[in-house]
């Protein structure tokens, strides 16, 4: 993984607790709780999305169509 992008994210104070909380049972920070969710996000978006329909493959011998 190369370098970190940084960036700025406003976030409501409750919410922010509650993700300091988790990440202390964690023991993450919260940079990295943050981090972890997004990256479960993804990896489930990823996983529920439809995979393109691949073409079948022609037998030896036989002309594509």
């Amino acid at each position: 993984m190369g370098p970190r992008k940084p960036f700025l994210l406003r976030i409501d104070p409750a919410l922010w607790a509650e993700l300091e909380a988790w990440a202390q049972a964690e023991l993450r920070s919260v940079n990295g709780q943050i981090e972890w969710v997004l990256k479960q996000a993804l990896q489930k978006r990823r996983s529920a999305m439809p995979r393109p329909a691949t073409p079948p493959e022609n037998s030896p011998g036989e002309m594509p169509q």
